[in-house]
């Protein structure tokens, strides 16, 4: 059974929220950088840079970040892993470094995002803005901002699909109920 949970106008309403909250959480943005984890975080990570660039003024840098083999299941994975591109466009050296990503699980793979992320640099600040946030941490991490929070089972899964990919903004709640 499948549910939509957020459509288009739901998105976009979330992630200009999530635009404000950065802003004012960071009291600004002079020393911030996007990094979107590959793959649907890359693209939340250019909407948000966009709606705090129309907010602001002003350019946000955006990076894209592959956390493949700083995964901590790569060892059980049957498949050899697709390793994507990384680009980190600016140095992350006492910058404010928002990682984003499309859903918030385990907190495994932020945890590798952020293994990853310290290859770079080190920076002075690393938050973590997320679409959804399901609950179900096995990590002790948490988002600084989140689109929605949705009460999930185990078993569950989200799926986000953006229109960059696809032919349309959604979040989907699939069940085996």
């Amino acid at each position: 059974m499948s549910k939509e949970i957020l459509d288009s106008d739901d998105i976009n309403r979330a992630i200009r929220r999530m635009a404000h909250e950065i802003i004012e959480k960071n009291k600004g943005v002079s020393n911030l950088c996007l990094v979107g984890i590959q793959k649907g975080g890359v693209t939340l990570a250019e909407r948000l840079a966009s709606q705090i660039e129309a907010i602001e003024g002003g350019k946000i840098r955006v990076g894209k970040l592959d956390i493949t083999l700083y995964r901590d299941d790569l060892n059980t994975k049957v498949e050899q892993p697709v390793v994507k591109r990384t680009e980190i466009p600016c140095t992350i050296d006492d910058k404010t470094v928002i990682l984003v990503d499309d859903v918030l699980f385990t907190g495994r793979s932020i945890r590798a995002a952020m293994d990853a992320l310290i290859d770079f640099g080190r920076p002075a600040y690393i938050q973590l803005a997320v679409l959804i946030d399901r609950g179900h941490r096995e990590l002790p991490i948490r988002a600084d901002y989140a689109g929605k929070n949705i009460p999930t089972s185990f078993k569950d899964r989200v799926e986000v699909t953006l229109k960059e990919d696809t032919d349309k903004d959604k979040v989907v709640l699939i069940s085996d109920k």
